[in-house]
Protein backbone atom coordinates (compact mmCIF):
# COMPACT_ATOMS: atom_id res chain seq x y z
CA UNK A 1 0.00 0.00 0.00
CA UNK A 2 1.35 3.43 -0.92
CA UNK A 3 1.79 6.07 1.76
CA UNK A 4 2.12 9.82 1.63
CA UNK A 5 3.21 10.41 5.23
CA UNK A 6 6.87 10.58 6.23
CA UNK A 7 8.52 7.17 6.58
CA UNK A 8 8.77 7.44 10.37
CA UNK A 9 5.00 8.11 10.56
CA UNK A 10 3.84 5.10 8.57
CA UNK A 11 1.45 2.88 10.56
CA UNK A 12 0.91 5.34 13.40
CA UNK A 13 -2.58 4.71 14.74
CA UNK A 14 -3.96 5.48 18.18
CA UNK A 15 -5.68 2.53 19.81
CA UNK A 16 -7.30 3.72 23.02
CA UNK A 17 -8.72 0.90 25.13
CA UNK A 18 -10.40 3.37 27.49
CA UNK A 19 -12.52 4.95 24.81
CA UNK A 20 -13.26 1.51 23.36
CA UNK A 21 -14.56 0.30 26.73
CA UNK A 22 -16.59 3.50 27.11
CA UNK A 23 -18.20 2.95 23.70
CA UNK A 24 -19.24 -0.61 24.66
CA UNK A 25 -20.72 0.78 27.88
CA UNK A 26 -22.67 3.46 25.98
CA UNK A 27 -24.27 0.75 23.84
CA UNK A 28 -25.28 -1.20 26.95
CA UNK A 29 -26.89 1.91 28.44
CA UNK A 30 -28.98 2.35 25.28
CA UNK A 31 -30.12 -1.26 25.49
CA UNK A 32 -30.60 -1.76 29.24
CA UNK A 33 -30.87 1.73 30.74
CA UNK A 34 -28.39 3.62 32.92
CA UNK A 35 -29.66 2.20 36.23
CA UNK A 36 -28.66 -1.37 35.31
CA UNK A 37 -25.24 -0.57 33.87
CA UNK A 38 -22.04 0.08 35.87
CA UNK A 39 -19.62 2.35 34.06
CA UNK A 40 -16.17 1.91 35.63
CA UNK A 41 -14.30 3.21 32.58
CA UNK A 42 -14.31 6.99 33.05
CA UNK A 43 -11.23 8.68 34.52
CA UNK A 44 -13.22 11.64 35.83
CA UNK A 45 -15.28 12.16 38.97
CA UNK A 46 -18.96 11.34 38.47
CA UNK A 47 -21.39 12.32 41.20
CA UNK A 48 -23.89 9.97 42.85
CA UNK A 49 -26.34 10.68 40.01
CA UNK A 50 -23.64 9.68 37.48
CA UNK A 51 -23.20 13.19 36.16
CA UNK A 52 -19.79 14.79 35.70
CA UNK A 53 -18.89 16.36 39.03
CA UNK A 54 -17.83 19.99 39.13
CA UNK A 55 -16.45 21.90 42.12
CA UNK A 56 -19.09 24.65 42.60
CA UNK A 57 -16.65 27.40 43.59
CA UNK A 58 -14.54 26.73 40.50
CA UNK A 59 -17.68 26.92 38.33
CA UNK A 60 -18.72 30.20 39.95
CA UNK A 61 -15.30 31.81 39.42
CA UNK A 62 -15.05 30.45 35.87
CA UNK A 63 -18.40 31.98 34.86
CA UNK A 64 -17.52 35.33 36.43
CA UNK A 65 -14.19 35.78 34.63
CA UNK A 66 -13.80 39.12 32.86
CA UNK A 67 -13.99 38.39 29.13
CA UNK A 68 -10.40 39.60 28.60
CA UNK A 69 -9.13 36.92 30.99
CA UNK A 70 -10.95 34.28 28.96
CA UNK A 71 -9.95 35.35 25.45
CA UNK A 72 -6.59 37.16 25.60
CA UNK A 73 -3.32 35.45 24.78
CA UNK A 74 -1.27 34.34 27.76
CA UNK A 75 2.52 34.64 27.95
CA UNK A 76 4.32 31.62 26.48
CA UNK A 77 5.56 30.51 29.91
CA UNK A 78 2.21 31.19 31.58
CA UNK A 79 0.84 34.00 33.75
CA UNK A 80 3.50 34.92 36.35
CA UNK A 81 1.00 34.79 39.23
CA UNK A 82 -0.13 31.36 38.08
CA UNK A 83 3.43 30.03 37.96
CA UNK A 84 4.25 31.27 41.48
CA UNK A 85 0.99 29.81 42.80
CA UNK A 86 1.60 26.47 41.10
CA UNK A 87 4.95 26.13 42.85
CA UNK A 88 3.27 26.88 46.21
CA UNK A 89 0.47 24.38 45.48
CA UNK A 90 2.88 21.67 44.38
CA UNK A 91 4.85 21.70 47.63
CA UNK A 92 2.46 23.27 50.20
CA UNK A 93 4.48 23.39 53.47
CA UNK A 94 7.07 20.90 52.20
CA UNK A 95 9.19 23.03 49.88
CA UNK A 96 12.58 21.37 49.45
CA UNK A 97 15.83 23.32 49.54
CA UNK A 98 16.87 24.42 46.08
CA UNK A 99 16.02 26.58 43.10
CA UNK A 100 12.64 26.23 41.41
CA UNK A 101 11.03 27.35 38.17
CA UNK A 102 7.71 26.59 36.48
CA UNK A 103 6.33 26.73 32.94
CA UNK A 104 2.65 26.37 32.05
CA UNK A 105 1.68 23.32 29.98
CA UNK A 106 -1.33 21.87 28.24
CA UNK A 107 -2.46 19.76 31.18
CA UNK A 108 -0.30 17.23 32.95
CA UNK A 109 0.20 15.52 29.58
CA UNK A 110 2.01 18.61 28.34
CA UNK A 111 4.32 18.49 31.35
CA UNK A 112 5.22 14.87 30.59
CA UNK A 113 5.81 15.81 26.93
CA UNK A 114 8.22 18.58 27.94
CA UNK A 115 10.14 16.28 30.29
CA UNK A 116 10.58 13.62 27.59
CA UNK A 117 11.61 16.13 24.90
CA UNK A 118 14.10 18.01 27.06
CA UNK A 119 15.40 15.43 29.54
CA UNK A 120 15.92 12.29 27.47
CA UNK A 121 17.99 11.73 24.33
CA UNK A 122 16.45 10.73 20.99
CA UNK A 123 16.63 6.92 20.78
CA UNK A 124 16.96 6.48 24.54
CA UNK A 125 14.82 4.45 26.89
CA UNK A 126 12.59 6.30 29.35
CA UNK A 127 11.71 4.30 32.47
CA UNK A 128 8.46 3.87 34.41
CA UNK A 129 6.67 1.04 36.25
CA UNK A 130 4.97 -1.88 34.47
CA UNK A 131 1.57 -0.61 35.62
CA UNK A 132 1.39 2.77 33.90
CA UNK A 133 -0.83 5.28 32.14
CA UNK A 134 -0.71 4.19 28.50
CA UNK A 135 -0.15 7.71 27.17
CA UNK A 136 3.42 7.61 28.56
CA UNK A 137 4.18 5.12 25.81
CA UNK A 138 2.52 7.21 23.09
CA UNK A 139 4.44 10.32 24.20
CA UNK A 140 7.75 8.45 24.11
CA UNK A 141 7.11 6.96 20.67
CA UNK A 142 6.04 10.33 19.27
CA UNK A 143 9.41 11.78 20.31
CA UNK A 144 11.58 8.90 19.08
CA UNK A 145 12.12 7.30 22.49
CA UNK A 146 11.04 3.93 23.86
CA UNK A 147 9.37 3.24 27.19
CA UNK A 148 11.00 0.62 29.41
CA UNK A 149 9.39 -0.71 32.60
CA UNK A 150 10.32 -2.25 35.93
CA UNK A 151 7.98 -4.31 38.12
CA UNK A 152 6.03 -2.00 40.42
CA UNK A 153 5.30 -4.65 43.07
CA UNK A 154 7.32 -7.54 44.48
CA UNK A 155 5.85 -10.90 45.50
CA UNK A 156 4.66 -9.38 48.79
CA UNK A 157 2.89 -6.49 47.03
CA UNK A 158 5.49 -4.00 48.29
CA UNK A 159 7.27 -1.42 46.12
CA UNK A 160 9.82 -3.36 44.08
CA UNK A 161 13.03 -1.44 44.63
CA UNK A 162 15.04 -4.49 43.50
CA UNK A 163 13.36 -4.49 40.09
CA UNK A 164 13.82 -0.73 39.76
CA UNK A 165 17.49 -1.04 40.69
CA UNK A 166 18.12 -3.80 38.16
CA UNK A 167 16.44 -1.85 35.37
CA UNK A 168 18.15 1.46 36.14
CA UNK A 169 21.53 -0.33 36.32
CA UNK A 170 20.82 -2.00 32.97
CA UNK A 171 19.77 1.18 31.18
CA UNK A 172 22.56 3.36 32.56
CA UNK A 173 25.11 0.77 31.46
CA UNK A 174 24.07 1.76 27.91
CA UNK A 175 22.98 5.41 28.31
CA UNK A 176 24.64 8.46 29.83
CA UNK A 177 21.35 9.78 31.17
CA UNK A 178 17.96 8.51 32.25
CA UNK A 179 14.49 10.00 32.62
CA UNK A 180 12.57 8.11 35.32
CA UNK A 181 8.81 8.79 35.57
CA UNK A 182 7.10 7.99 38.88
CA UNK A 183 3.36 8.63 39.21
CA UNK A 184 2.62 9.10 42.92
CA UNK A 185 0.70 9.60 45.14
CA UNK A 186 -2.55 7.91 44.05
CA UNK A 187 -0.97 6.19 41.06
CA UNK A 188 -2.91 5.64 37.84
CA UNK A 189 -3.96 2.83 37.44
CA UNK A 190 -3.34 1.09 40.81
CA UNK A 191 -4.02 3.73 43.46
CA UNK A 192 -0.63 3.00 45.05
CA UNK A 193 1.46 5.73 46.72
CA UNK A 194 5.17 5.43 47.41
CA UNK A 195 6.04 5.59 51.11
CA UNK A 196 8.84 7.74 52.44
CA UNK A 197 11.06 4.67 52.76
CA UNK A 198 10.23 3.75 49.13
CA UNK A 199 11.45 7.21 48.16
CA UNK A 200 14.63 6.75 50.21
CA UNK A 201 15.37 3.68 48.09
CA UNK A 202 14.67 5.50 44.83
CA UNK A 203 16.85 8.49 45.73
CA UNK A 204 19.71 6.34 47.04
CA UNK A 205 19.72 4.59 43.67
CA UNK A 206 19.72 7.93 41.82
CA UNK A 207 22.60 9.21 43.98
CA UNK A 208 24.63 6.06 43.29
CA UNK A 209 24.49 6.65 39.55
CA UNK A 210 24.97 10.40 39.91
CA UNK A 211 28.19 9.70 41.83
CA UNK A 212 29.37 7.70 38.82
CA UNK A 213 28.83 10.68 36.53
CA UNK A 214 25.48 9.72 35.05
CA UNK A 215 22.68 12.25 34.57
CA UNK A 216 19.50 11.22 36.35
CA UNK A 217 16.30 13.13 35.58
CA UNK A 218 13.27 12.37 37.72
CA UNK A 219 9.70 13.32 36.80
CA UNK A 220 7.11 12.97 39.59
CA UNK A 221 3.63 12.90 38.05
CA UNK A 222 1.36 14.32 40.77
CA UNK A 223 -1.85 14.52 38.69
CA UNK A 224 -3.96 12.86 41.44
CA UNK A 225 -2.33 14.36 44.52
CA UNK A 226 -5.42 16.37 45.52
CA UNK A 227 -7.31 13.09 46.07
CA UNK A 228 -4.54 11.33 47.99
CA UNK A 229 -5.12 12.60 51.53
CA UNK A 230 -4.22 15.57 53.74
CA UNK A 231 -2.19 17.99 51.60
CA UNK A 232 0.93 18.21 53.75
CA UNK A 233 0.94 14.54 54.68
CA UNK A 234 0.87 13.55 51.00
CA UNK A 235 3.69 15.98 50.18
CA UNK A 236 6.09 15.18 53.01
CA UNK A 237 8.28 13.12 50.68
CA UNK A 238 9.03 16.24 48.61
CA UNK A 239 11.46 17.55 51.26
CA UNK A 240 13.76 14.71 50.25
CA UNK A 241 14.50 16.39 46.91
CA UNK A 242 16.39 19.25 48.54
CA UNK A 243 20.14 19.61 47.97
CA UNK A 244 20.50 16.61 45.68
CA UNK A 245 23.66 16.30 43.52
CA UNK A 246 23.48 18.70 40.59
CA UNK A 247 23.32 15.85 38.06
CA UNK A 248 19.99 14.75 39.55
CA UNK A 249 17.31 17.06 38.15
CA UNK A 250 13.79 16.76 39.57
CA UNK A 251 10.55 17.77 37.86
CA UNK A 252 6.89 17.67 38.87
CA UNK A 253 3.93 17.38 36.49
CA UNK A 254 1.12 19.56 37.89
CA UNK A 255 -2.42 19.33 36.49
CA UNK A 256 -5.62 21.33 36.98
CA UNK A 257 -7.68 18.57 35.36
CA UNK A 258 -8.56 16.53 38.44
CA UNK A 259 -7.87 18.89 41.32
CA UNK A 260 -9.99 21.65 39.80
CA UNK A 261 -12.44 19.45 37.79
CA UNK A 262 -11.29 21.31 34.65
CA UNK A 263 -10.35 18.31 32.50
CA UNK A 264 -11.18 19.89 29.15
CA UNK A 265 -9.48 23.22 29.83
CA UNK A 266 -6.08 21.51 29.43
CA UNK A 267 -4.10 23.47 31.97
CA UNK A 268 -1.09 22.31 33.93
CA UNK A 269 2.57 23.10 34.56
CA UNK A 270 5.98 21.54 34.79
CA UNK A 271 8.06 22.52 37.82
CA UNK A 272 11.83 22.08 37.84
CA UNK A 273 13.99 21.79 40.96
CA UNK A 274 17.75 21.76 41.33
CA UNK A 275 20.45 22.62 43.86
CA UNK A 276 22.03 24.72 41.10
CA UNK A 277 20.28 27.87 39.84
CA UNK A 278 21.82 27.64 36.36
CA UNK A 279 20.07 24.31 35.86
CA UNK A 280 16.61 25.64 36.75
CA UNK A 281 17.26 28.65 34.50
CA UNK A 282 18.17 26.22 31.72
CA UNK A 283 15.00 24.21 32.46
CA UNK A 284 12.83 27.33 32.22
CA UNK A 285 14.26 28.34 28.85
CA UNK A 286 14.18 24.84 27.35
CA UNK A 287 10.60 24.06 28.39
CA UNK A 288 9.40 27.53 27.36
CA UNK A 289 10.94 26.89 23.93
CA UNK A 290 9.08 23.56 23.75
CA UNK A 291 5.82 25.32 24.59
CA UNK A 292 6.26 27.79 21.72
CA UNK A 293 7.06 24.91 19.38
CA UNK A 294 4.08 22.79 20.48
CA UNK A 295 0.99 24.81 21.48
CA UNK A 296 2.44 28.35 21.66
CA UNK A 297 0.55 29.37 24.81
CA UNK A 298 -2.15 27.74 26.90
CA UNK A 299 -5.57 28.51 28.35
CA UNK A 300 -5.42 31.91 30.04
CA UNK A 301 -8.91 31.59 31.56
CA UNK A 302 -8.11 28.47 33.58
CA UNK A 303 -4.92 30.05 34.90
CA UNK A 304 -6.96 33.09 35.95
CA UNK A 305 -9.46 30.83 37.75
CA UNK A 306 -6.68 29.28 39.83
CA UNK A 307 -5.21 32.69 40.66
CA UNK A 308 -8.60 34.11 41.66
CA UNK A 309 -9.41 31.22 44.00
CA UNK A 310 -5.98 31.16 45.63
CA UNK A 311 -5.94 34.91 46.30
CA UNK A 312 -9.34 35.01 48.05
CA UNK A 313 -9.44 33.36 51.50
CA UNK A 314 -13.20 32.87 51.45
CA UNK A 315 -13.24 31.38 47.95
CA UNK A 316 -10.29 29.16 48.79
CA UNK A 317 -11.93 27.84 51.98
CA UNK A 318 -15.15 26.91 50.16
CA UNK A 319 -13.21 25.45 47.21
CA UNK A 320 -11.05 23.24 49.44
CA UNK A 321 -14.07 22.00 51.40
CA UNK A 322 -15.97 21.12 48.20
CA UNK A 323 -12.96 19.26 46.85
CA UNK A 324 -12.58 17.44 50.17
CA UNK A 325 -16.21 16.33 49.87
CA UNK A 326 -15.45 14.79 46.46
CA UNK A 327 -12.36 13.10 47.87
CA UNK A 328 -14.39 11.53 50.68
CA UNK A 329 -16.94 10.16 48.19
CA UNK A 330 -14.17 8.49 46.16
CA UNK A 331 -12.57 7.19 49.34
CA UNK A 332 -15.85 5.62 50.46
CA UNK A 333 -16.39 3.95 47.08
CA UNK A 334 -12.86 2.52 47.08
CA UNK A 335 -13.24 1.28 50.67
CA UNK A 336 -16.37 -0.67 49.73
CA UNK A 337 -14.58 -2.39 46.86
CA UNK A 338 -11.37 -3.15 48.78
CA UNK A 339 -13.25 -4.43 51.87
CA UNK A 340 -15.41 -6.71 49.74
CA UNK A 341 -12.37 -7.84 47.72
CA UNK A 342 -10.70 -8.94 50.95
CA UNK A 343 -13.85 -10.75 52.07
CA UNK A 344 -14.33 -12.67 48.82
CA UNK A 345 -10.63 -13.33 48.13
CA UNK A 346 -10.17 -11.07 45.10
CA UNK A 347 -6.50 -10.11 44.88
CA UNK A 348 -6.63 -6.42 43.99
CA UNK A 349 -3.38 -4.47 43.95
CA UNK A 350 -2.57 -2.41 47.08
CA UNK A 351 -4.69 0.74 46.95
CA UNK A 352 -3.85 3.85 48.96
CA UNK A 353 -5.88 6.58 47.23
CA UNK A 354 -6.98 8.03 43.92
CA UNK A 355 -9.31 7.39 41.02
CA UNK A 356 -8.48 3.77 40.16
CA UNK A 357 -8.17 0.24 41.51
CA UNK A 358 -6.52 -2.52 39.46
CA UNK A 359 -6.88 -6.29 39.52
CA UNK A 360 -4.17 -8.45 37.89
CA UNK A 361 -5.39 -10.69 35.05
CA UNK A 362 -3.60 -12.77 32.43
CA UNK A 363 -6.29 -12.04 29.82
CA UNK A 364 -7.77 -8.73 30.89
CA UNK A 365 -9.75 -8.28 27.67
CA UNK A 366 -11.56 -11.59 28.20
CA UNK A 367 -12.24 -10.73 31.86
CA UNK A 368 -13.70 -7.35 30.88
CA UNK A 369 -15.87 -8.99 28.24
CA UNK A 370 -17.07 -11.54 30.81
CA UNK A 371 -18.05 -8.63 33.08
CA UNK A 372 -20.45 -7.54 30.34
CA UNK A 373 -22.67 -10.41 31.56
CA UNK A 374 -23.23 -8.38 34.74
CA UNK A 375 -23.37 -5.10 32.78
CA UNK A 376 -20.11 -3.96 34.37
CA UNK A 377 -17.71 -2.08 32.09
CA UNK A 378 -14.05 -1.69 33.07
CA UNK A 379 -10.82 -1.05 31.15
CA UNK A 380 -8.54 -3.93 30.04
CA UNK A 381 -4.86 -3.08 30.51
CA UNK A 382 -1.82 -5.15 29.59
CA UNK A 383 -1.43 -6.59 33.09
CA UNK A 384 -5.00 -6.49 34.41
CA UNK A 385 -8.36 -4.77 34.78
CA UNK A 386 -8.69 -1.11 35.77
CA UNK A 387 -11.76 -0.05 37.74
CA UNK A 388 -12.49 3.67 37.92
CA UNK A 389 -13.93 4.11 41.41
CA UNK A 390 -14.12 7.85 40.69
CA UNK A 391 -16.96 7.25 38.23
CA UNK A 392 -19.07 4.56 39.92
CA UNK A 393 -21.81 5.76 42.32
CA UNK A 394 -21.55 4.34 45.84
CA UNK A 395 -24.67 2.17 45.53
CA UNK A 396 -23.20 0.37 42.51
CA UNK A 397 -19.91 -0.40 44.28
CA UNK A 398 -21.60 -2.99 46.48
CA UNK A 399 -21.15 -6.50 45.09
CA UNK A 400 -18.76 -5.45 42.32
CA UNK A 401 -15.67 -7.12 43.77
CA UNK A 402 -17.42 -10.52 43.87
CA UNK A 403 -18.53 -10.09 40.26
CA UNK A 404 -14.99 -9.25 39.18
CA UNK A 405 -13.76 -12.37 40.97
CA UNK A 406 -16.45 -14.44 39.25
CA UNK A 407 -15.43 -13.12 35.82
CA UNK A 408 -11.74 -13.73 36.62
CA UNK A 409 -12.43 -17.33 37.67
CA UNK A 410 -14.58 -17.96 34.60
CA UNK A 411 -11.75 -16.86 32.31
CA UNK A 412 -8.69 -18.10 34.19
CA UNK A 413 -10.12 -20.99 36.20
Amino acid sequence: MSSQVASHRVGKKLVDVIFGASAACAEAVKQHGKEKVTNATIGAIMDEDEKLACIPTMEQVFHQLPIADAIAYAPIAGLPGYLNTVIDLTFADNKPEGYMAAVATAGGTGAIHHAIVNYSEIGDQVLTSDWFWGTYNVLCQEQGRTLATYELFDENQNYNIASLTAKVDEILAKQNSLLLIINTPAHNPTGYSLSESDWDGVLDLCKKHAANGKKVNLLVDIAYIDYAGEKNETRRFMKKFGNLPENIFTMFAFSMSKGYTMYGQRTGAIIGLSAKKELTDEFYEATKYSSRATWSNINRGAMAVLNTIQQDEKLLASFEQEREDLYQIIRQRAAIFMDEAKECGLKALPYKAGFFISVPAKDSKAVCEKLYDDLIYAVPLKKGVRIAVCSVPTKKMYGMAAKVLKALQAVEG
